[in-house]
């Protein structure tokens, strides 16, 4: 029996991505991002007309949600009019290519306008009481590089390194936040070589006005920290696990050591949710260029984007309202 082909409108068919995408087209402010580019977009034309700062800030957005590279963005624009349509590229003669993406990106580079992102967006955040800056959660992880030396310069990556966890070697650089201990959103990025120590940049994960800060047992001894004498904050580290089974045996309330421990742990898990947005949901598991100048860039925009989606709906229920 011959099958009939069905006259299906797919145009609108809700999938995950298009639902990613609604949602980010209404919280992202596109205006203030627009606004910090303009002055350092180029005014002389040195060809073709070139395409409006708005749509090529949402293609570079759709690489960092779908990690995406330039060359792939650019197959990408061809293959999917979702992608298309959320760019507002729909009825121009031609389409950003690999080297328009890739001189975008080197023009939010070149002006670090990536950190400018996440200071636009927390601005906002803190207006609406989103973040209350009372208290920081601090954190690190690791994002491997690639260890081969199949290149033209027969090397690593210098500014990367190894080190070790666990019983296994990694090698890479370490993204360094500290976080609101309230709303779980990032507020300070700091990157390094894999092999730098966790508590040796937590001077530079507090934005000053908390009186709490919360870190793991990686930052033990950080109070007596030169660099740390003038931060008055009180610091809640993490005990080690030895220690704190040794003084539930001499305490005579048992367990209080214990209950201690999980409350502070329980404020500390916000700052592992910004990670996981990262990783797991915009795919970010290796860096994508050399050097930590270039990387750090992309790391300050998938926070500021990790932001907005960790806050979206809150923020649709107020359109709603």
């Amino acid at each position: 029996m011959k099958q009939t082909d069905l006259n299906l409108d797919l145009t609108n068919q809700r999938t995950r991505k298009r639902a990613l995408l609604d949602e980010m087209e209404r919280v992202v402010p596109w205006n203030e991002f627009v606004a910090l580019i303009e002055p350092h977009a180029p005014t002389k034309a040195t060809g073709r007309r070139p395409f409006p700062i708005e749509a090529m800030l949402r293609i570079h957005f759709l690489q960092q949600w779908f990690g995406l590279s330039d060359v792939a963005m650019e197959e990408t624009l061809y293959d999917v009019p979702l992608y298309r349509e959320f760019a507002e590229l729909g009825g121009m003669s031609r389409l950003p290519d690999r080297v328009s993406i890739l001189r975008f990106r080197h023009l939010l580079e070149q002006h670090r306008l990536a950190e400018q992102f996440l200071v636009t967006v927390n601005a906002q955040f803190s207006a609406k009481g989103y973040m209350l800056k009372e208290g920081t959660a601090v954190d690190a992880t690791l994002i491997a590089a690639p260890s081969s030396t199949k290149n033209k310069g027969g090397e690593r990556d210098p500014e990367m390194h190894q080190t070790k966890m666990g019983n296994e070697w990694h090698f890479g650089m370490k993204c360094h936040i500290g976080v609101d201990a309230d709303s779980g959103l990032v507020h300070t990025v700091v990157g390094t070589a894999a092999n730098v120590n966790d508590v040796t940049q937590a001077h530079a994960l507090v934005h000053g006005d908390e009186r709490e800060v919360f870190g793991d047992a990686g930052y033990q001894g950080v109070q007596k920290r030169e660099e740390m004498q003038d931060v008055k904050v009180n610091w809640h580290i993490a005990m080690r696990p030895g220690k704190c089974r040794a003084l539930n045996k001499d305490t005579p309330l048992g367990q209080l050591p214990d209950e201690r421990e999980r409350l502070k742990a329980r404020i500390r898990a916000k700052v592992e949710h910004p990670f996981r947005v990262i990783k797991r949901q915009f795919g970010h598991l290796k860096v994508r260029y050399r050097g930590l100048a270039k990387n750090m860039q992309q790391l300050q925009t998938l926070f500021a984007l990790s932001n907005l989606w960790m806050v979206r709906r809150r923020i649709l229920q107020e359109f709603v309202v």
